[in-house]
This record gives structure tokens, sequence and C-alpha cells, in this order.
């Protein structure tokens, strides 16, 4: 007699292969300074912290399938800024929109977590963000991913450079600015430089132009362009908290990009030497190509280096 669907599913070679549990992702509010700020976070109280700071157009959302590939193992934080996602986004005439405001409401969002101690991934934007936050505080940060996140002029490219020339002032600066809010432009950033588009999900950039069109949105976005130059005024700072703390860091970059190239991830190497730096063949954003091959070198290096 053939044996039963049950019999058959329980004998041993037959049996349904183990699936890994996947982490529980929370979706929350915290309020920084009367703004309601929305994050994601997963995986155990007590693990090692990892800060996820996301990038422009994006939010939080770009993080998702890295919270599936590591939010057992750690604690997975990222909110997004005001003005980005699904937090609250006043008007320009109510929020000073500056990288430097959007440091202190991460720093006061840390506040309001009790987060002092993690590591600290910072891409595009989270870049400027977050080492604002580690220049303020040193003592927090156990740790640096740094994924297409520049800090040295050896990085930016012609494009970049015509971008950061943009600032108030300037005739035709805001107009240049919005001019880069379009789907295409979005999209062009999510399969620029990969080797294989079909690997990017359109949901990335589908979602991004979604907030991008919301009302009062592309004014948030024009402020923060043209206040982009500040930045770069703040890179000797920068490199200098690398040189003196010489936090574990490891470097991932799309060699790709349009907006930052590969000198500039190996411009890190110089006041972090013993940085660990990993060049990819893809573009900006590099998560979505290439999440199956960034994703063990971020465990591995958060096993190493996160107690």
């Amino acid at each position: 007699m053939a044996p039963s669907s049950e019999t058959a599913l329980s004998a041993p070679g037959h049996g349904p292969a183990a699936v890994p549990e996947l982490p529980r992702i929370r979706h929350r509010f915290a309020e920084v300074d009367g703004l309601r700020i929305f994050y994601r976070e997963t995986g155990p109280a007590d693990a090692p912290v990892l800060l996820l700071l996301h990038g422009f157009p994006s939010a939080s959302h770009q993080f998702r399938r890295l919270f599936d590939a590591l939010g057992s193992r750690y604690r997975l934080i990222a909110p997004d800024y005001p003005g980005f996602g699904h937090s609250e986004s006043p008007a320009p005439g109510d929020f000073s929109y500056r990288f430097d405001t959007l440091a202190d409401v991460v720093e006061g969002f840390c506040q309001a977590l009790g987060l002092d101690r993690f590591a600290l991934y910072v891409f595009d934007f989270g870049a400027p963000v977050g080492l604002r936050l580690a220049t303020r505080h040193p003592e927090w940060i156990t740790g640096l991913v740094v994924q297409n996140g520049n800090a040295y002029e050896d990085g930016l490219s012609d494009l970049a450079r015509e971008f950061i020339a943009n600032r108030h002032g300037v005739e035709g600066a805001a107009e240049r600015a919005r001019a880069i809010l379009t789907l295409e432009v979005t999209r062009s950033q999510y399969e620029g430089g990969t080797g294989d588009p079909e690997l990017v999900s359109p949901d990335g950039w589908t979602l991004d132009q979604h907030f991008l069109d919301l009302p009062g949105r592309k004014d948030i976005q024009v402020e923060l362009a043209l206040d982009y130059h500040t930045n770069v005024a703040r890179y000797p700072a920068w490199q200098e908290w690398l040189r003196t703390h010489r936090p574990p860091t490891l470097v991932l970059w799309g060699r790709n990009d349009a907006f930052f190239t590969e000198p500039g991830a190996r411009a890190f190497l110089r006041d972090v030497p013993d940085a660990e730096l990993h060049v990819l063949d893809t573009g900006h954003f590099a998560l979505e190509e290439l999440l199956p091959t960034i994703a063990p070198l971020i465990d591995d290096f958060l096993a190493r280096t996160q107690k």
C-alpha cells in the first residue's frame, strides 16, 4: 500500500526543510522635540545595537530586507528623519531643514530610546547625519558601517559637485534641486550602476517617489539640497574624529555610484588604516542588488567587534 501523505511528509529526507525563524519587526513612533518620529525595530533587547541611518530620497524601508537577514541576532533600529517616510513633516516655515537639525533629531531620538552604545550604519545622507552625531557623542559609537556614505572630497563625482554647488543665494539653485525629484531620477539612483537591474525591486523607488510626491515634501528636499554644502565643510572635522577614535570600521561601496566614487571609499583607510574595505560591482543602493553578499559581511563584522 502506498504511504499516506502524512507518512511521506514525516519520513527522513522527505519532511519540510527547517525554515529559520524570521525576526518580528515592530513599527513605532517616538516623540522628539514635539515631532513624531517613525522607526523600525527588531532583535533581542540585550543584543548589540546597530542604528541604521537612511539616505536620500529614501527612508527606513530601505533596510527592510537587512532587518530580515540580521534581526534575529542584533537589535536593529532605523528611524525616518523628519520630512522623510512616515515621520512628521512640518513645512519648512515651521521647521529648519538643515543637516544640523536632522542630526539634532537623531540625537534626541537616541536619548528618547536610551541608546548610548551602538554601531552606526551610515548611507548617503546618513553619513553627514551620523558623523555629526559621532563627533558630538564619540562615547556612543562602538563601530561604523559605511555604505556609500561620503566623508572625503576624493569621493565626489562631477555630478555630486554640481549638486553641492546649489545653495541659497545662487541663481537657479532651487529650480535645479527640484528638477531631480522625479520618478525617472529616483529610479535611476536604484538601477544605475547595477550589474543586473532585474535583481532590484521596483518597490523601493516607487515608495520613495510616493513620499516625495506628498504635499510639501519636495519643498523639504530642496531645502536640504541647498544645505548640502555644509557637509563638505565638515569633512575635515569628521576625518579628525576618525583618526582620533579609530572606531572598528567596515566600508562597503558600490563602485559604480554616480555620486560617490570609489576613491571616497579608499580614503577612509587614510584615517582608519585597520578598516575593512569591500568595493562591490554595483551602484548607489548596493543593498538592493547585493544583499546576499553584504549581509554576511555585516554579520561577521558585528560578531567580531560588538560584544
